[in-house]
C-alpha cells in the first residue's frame, strides 16, 4: 500500500480537508487555491522552499490522533465511544436577537465570539466569512467587534481554509477565538503543537458539526440549474440563517444588468449539494468537533416548527470549554433552555452514529484495495459497525466504497498536485464560471 509521507501525497490522493493549515506551516513553499472540482487544495509557491515536514504534522487529512484524559475533567462515558470526551449537553440560544435570528441555528457560537471580544478582552475571532471579492468563495475573516461577528452569521458550505491565516492569532496583542470545521479544530490542535505563539494567543476553539464540504462544482453547478448565466456576476450568497434552518439564498445580476434572486430551503439545497463532498469527508472520524473546546449543532431530536426562533445544541469538551460557557451565561450572552440533557446529542444527530459504524467498513475495504487511508488513533470504529448498522448497511459500508475507489480514480495519484508545477496563488485567477 502507498504510504502518506508528504503534504503532496496527501493531495494527490484526495486526502486533503482543506484547512490550509500546510500554507501556515510552511509559506516558504505552500499557497492555498481553489480547484473547482476538489475544493480548496495547497499548491507551490513560486520557487518553493525544501519542505521542513511541519506542514505535515500539522495536517488532519493525514491523520489524527485522540489523546485526552478522560477522567480529569471525567468524560459522559456513555457518549465518549462515539462522540468523544463530552463533559455535558446543554441546548441554548445567544440572548441577541439579531444574531440568533441571521445565525444558522441559535447563534451560539457567534455569542460566544462575541463574549470574547467583549468580556475577555480577546482581541479578534478567526472563522470563515463570504470573500467581498468572490462572493462564492469564503475567506478567512478576522472579527473584531460584534458587528463584524453578525456581518458572518450563518453557515457557508463550500471549501473554506481558515487555517492559513493562524498567523493573525499568532500576532495578535491578546488572545483570540477560532471557530471552525472539525478538522479545522483538529488541525489547530495540533499547530499549536509547533507554536508557542499559536498556543498562548488561541483563547479557546468552537467547532461545529460537519457533515462534509461540498466542492465548488457543486455550487456551480447549483447556480446554474437556478438560471445563473455567469456566477462572477454573483453579489451574495447564504447558506443558511435569516431563521431557523434558513435558505439557500443567491443574489445576482443577469445579462440585462437586473437583481435577480434565487431561493432554496435549506434540505433541497443541501440535498443537492451533498452529492459533491470531498473523499476526505466520508471517511472522517471526527462529525462533531470533537477536539474543540466547545462544539455546536443543530438539536434536531425534535421537529421545527415554521418561524420558530434558533436553537443550537452545544457540547461541552473541555474544563476550559465549561468555563467559557458558564461566563457567558453568566454575563447574559447566553441563554440554556435544557441542561445536561446528554441524550438529545445522539437523538439529535442520527445520522453521525451510523457514519462512525460505516466508517471501518470503509477503512477496512480502502486497505484490502490497496488504497491509502489516513492514520487514525483512539477513535472506536468497529463496535460502531457491529451495532448501529444493519447487515445490510453493513455490506453497504464495504461494498459502496469499492464502487468509490474506482469511481473516484482513488487507485491512482489525483494529478492534482504534480511536482514541479507552479499553481495559481489566487482565486482571481481560477476560471470560475458555470
Amino acid at each position: 500500500m502507498p504510504r502518506i509521507s508528504s503534504i503532496e501525497d496527501v493531495v494527490e490522493r484526495q486526502l486533503c480537508t482543506g484547512c490550509g493549515a500546510c500554507a501556515w506551516a510552511e509559506p516558504q513553499r505552500f499557497v492555498m487555491r481553489d480547484i473547482p472540482t476538489f475544493g480548496r487544495r495547497p499548491g507551490y509557491v513560486d520557487n518553493p522552499a525544501d519542505t521542513t515536514g511541519k506542514a505535515l504534522e500539522c495536517c488532519p487529512g493525514a491523520g489524527l490522533t485522540h489523546a485526552y484524559d478522560s477522567l480529569s475533567p471525567p468524560v459522559l462515558k456513555d457518549l465518549e465511544s462515539c462522540w468523544g470526551p463530552v463533559l455535558a449537553v446543554h441546548e441554548g440560544h445567544a440572548t441577541d436577537q439579531v444574531m440568533r435570528q441571521k445565525a444558522s441555528s441559535g447563534g451560539l457560537a457567534s455569542a460566544l465570539a462575541t463574549f470574547a471580544l467583549e468580556r475577555m478582552g480577546a482581541a479578534g475571532v478567526l472563522h470563515v466569512g463570504q470573500d467581498p471579492a468572490h462572493p462564492l468563495m469564503n475567506a478567512p475573516t478576522f472579527s473584531r467587534s460584534r458587528s463584524d461577528v453578525i456581518a458572518s452569521c450563518g453557515s457557508r458550505y463550500s471549501p473554506a481554509s481558515p487555517c492559513e491565516a493562524l498567523s493573525t492569532i499568532e500576532e495578535a496583542l491578546a488572545p483570540s477565538v477560532f471557530i471552525g470545521k472539525p478538522c479545522d479544530v483538529a488541525a489547530v490542535r495540533m499547530a499549536a503543537a509547533h507554536s508557542e505563539e499559536l498556543a498562548r494567543n488561541t483563547a479557546f476553539t468552537v467547532g461545529f458539526f460537519c457533515a462534509g464540504v461540498p466542492s465548488t462544482r457543486g455550487l456551480l453547478d447549483l447556480l446554474k440549474q437556478q438560471g445563473v448565466e455567469d456566477s462572477l456576476q454573483v453579489t451574495s450568497m447564504k447558506f443558511r440563517g435569516e431563521g431557523w434552518p434558513g435558505n439557500w439564498v443567491a443574489t445576482w445580476h443577469d445579462a440585462a444588468g437586473a437583481e435577480r434572486k434565487a431561493e432554496l430551503s435549506y434540505s433541497d439545497s443541501w440535498g443537492f449539494l451533498q452529492a459533491y463532498r470531498q473523499w476526505r469527508c466520508h471517511i472522517c472520524p471526527d462529525h462533531s468537533g470533537e477536539f474543540a473546546d466547545i462544539a455546536v449543532g443543530d438539536p434536531w431530536y425534535r421537529q421545527v416548527t415554521p418561524g420558530e426562533p434558533g436553537s443550537s445544541l452545544i457540547v461541552v469538551r473541555t474544563q476550559r470549554g465549561r468555563e467559557i460557557l458558564d461566563a457567558a451565561v453568566a454575563a447574559g450572552y447566553v441563554a440554556l433552555t435544557r441542561q445536561n440533557v446528554s441524550h438529545i446529542l445522539p437523538q439529535s444527530q442520527k445520522n453521525l452514529l451510523k457514519a462512525r459504524g460505516a466508517l471501518w467498513g470503509r477503512l477496512t475495504a480502502l486497505r484490502l484495495a490497496g488504497v491509502p487511508v489516513p492514520h487514525y488513533e483512539g477513535f472506536k470504529m468497529f463496535e460502531h459497525w457491529l451495532r448501529e448498522l444493519s447487515l445490510f448497511e453493513k455490506i453497504q459500508s464495504v461494498s459502496g466504497t469499492l464502487r468509490r475507489i474506482y469511481r473516484r480514480g482513488l487507485r491512482r495519484p489525483a494529478g492534482v498536485f504534480e511536482v514541479g508545477e507552479r499553481l495559481p496563488a489566487a482565486n482571481a485567477e481560477l476560471d470560475i464560471k458555470a
